[in-house]
């Protein structure tokens, strides 16, 4: 049974991480890497390494993929702001 789950954990990796590489836009981006996190995260808790789990969870379910969208919208923002400065000029 645990190697059906492992196989299972393998599979949603593979196809989570396939996506991750393949989406173009940052937020799709960063919304399938939070994805990719939890999906980690249950392979490390069915490899019995909880420990490990409990830290992708808080940094690569949670913390990663904020920071990039953290960073799109100021990319984005920084972006509209010189846009409106040089309409001003």
């Amino acid at each position: 049974m645990r190697d059906v789950l492992v196989v299972i954990a393998l599979l949603i990796v593979a196809a989570t991480a396939t996506a991750a590489a393949l989406a173009r836009d940052p937020v799709r981006q960063a919304m399938v890497l939070a994805l990719l996190g939890l999906g980690l995260a249950l392979l490390f808790t069915v490899l019995q390494a909880p420990d490990v789990a409990l830290s992708q969870l808080g940094v690569g379910t949670a913390m990663t993929p904020l920071l990039i969208l953290l960073t799109v919208r100021k990319v984005k923002r920084g972006g509209t702001e010189q846009r409106q400065q040089r309409r001003r000029r």
